[in-house]
């Protein structure tokens, strides 16, 4: 067991059939509220365990991989984030999970979103870190870029070779982190980029229509600008943002104390406020 593995005693790992696919998920094995965690676009529920181990405490959580990631199905075709969100819900509905908090980075907190959007009545609260709320024209450049090119050149790499990369590019973070991001990335299909396609969804009329506590966490060098998190909140009184100073887009990884202490902040008030729907709800 490497040093970034959660305590055996403490987590397992899981498949479920949901939604058509088998999803790989690992699990705090505890009698507490649920938690669902939801990675991005490259990752696994492997790559959360920092921000995971700040909320064990307190939740029961579940780190699910995205389809075409880590050890769940990977289907030629299916990536759109209806179909993630159509995974998450299956999930959530056949692990019989009462009233979870959903968390999502990047792409998990898009498809975080539009699971919320979809079936809101069956979550307790909604945490969305750094989603991929972003322009048309923005959506249009990655999906016009050479990011999965680049990925499927990366897939010819020796694992060593990538790790010794990871690190020079992000030498404060663990080698246990990076070990499972390189990982993650040697398990990501290439089909799974077939959800750059635009358009994405209008993440304004999203917002618009949550039911449940929200808290969009950003960095003051990540995807979702300040600006652009002042309109949300001005959109829907039941979102409200925190910022995270002197951090960019992969909060979870490099920020995963201050993250995680914003979320159960968060989490603490609403609860005390009352805004947070009763158990079993």
């Amino acid at each position: 067991m490497s040093e970034s593995e959660p305590d055996a005693v403490s987590w397992r790992s899981g498949t479920c059939h949901a939604n058509g696919i088998d999803i790989h998920y690992r699990r705090t094995d505890a009698g507490k509220p649920p938690l669902v965690a939801l990675h991005g676009l490259i990752g696994s529920g492997a790559c959360l365990l920092p921000l995971a181990r700040t909320l064990e405490k307190n939740f029961d959580v579940i780190l699910p991989d995205a389809r075409g990631h880590g050890g769940s199905s990977a289907p030629d075709r299916g990536y759109l984030y209806g179909d993630l969100a159509g995974d998450v819900l299956a999930l959530i509905e056949k692990l019989a999970l009462p009233a979870p908090v959903l968390v999502g980075h990047s792409m998990g907190g898009m498809t975080a979103a539009v699971a919320a959007s979809t079936s809101g009545s069956t979550l307790t609260a909604l945490v969305l870190i750094d989603p991929t709320f972003i322009s048309p024209a923005w959506q249009q450049e990655v999906h016009e870029s050479d990011i999965a090119a680049e990925h499927r050149q990366l897939l010819l790499s020796t694992r060593d070779e990538l790790i010794t990369a990871a690190r020079l590019r992000s030498p404060n973070r663990s080698p246990g982190l990076i070990g499972h991001l390189v990982d993650a990335r040697l398990r990501t299909s290439p089909s799974a980029f077939e959800v750059l396609t635009p358009p994405n969804p209008d993440w304004r009329d999203l917002v618009r229509t949550l039911t449940v506590p929200t808290l969009l966490l950003i960095g003051d060098r990540g995807v979702v600008s300040l600006e652009t998190a002042r309109e949300l909140q001005s959109l829907n009184p039941l979102l409200r943002y925190e910022l995270i100073a002197d951090a960019g887009h992969g909060l979870p990884y490099d920020e995963p104390a201050r993250s995680g202490a914003t979320i159960l902040a968060f989490l603490k008030e609403a609860a005390t406020k009352g805004d947070l729907p009763p158990k079993g709800q």
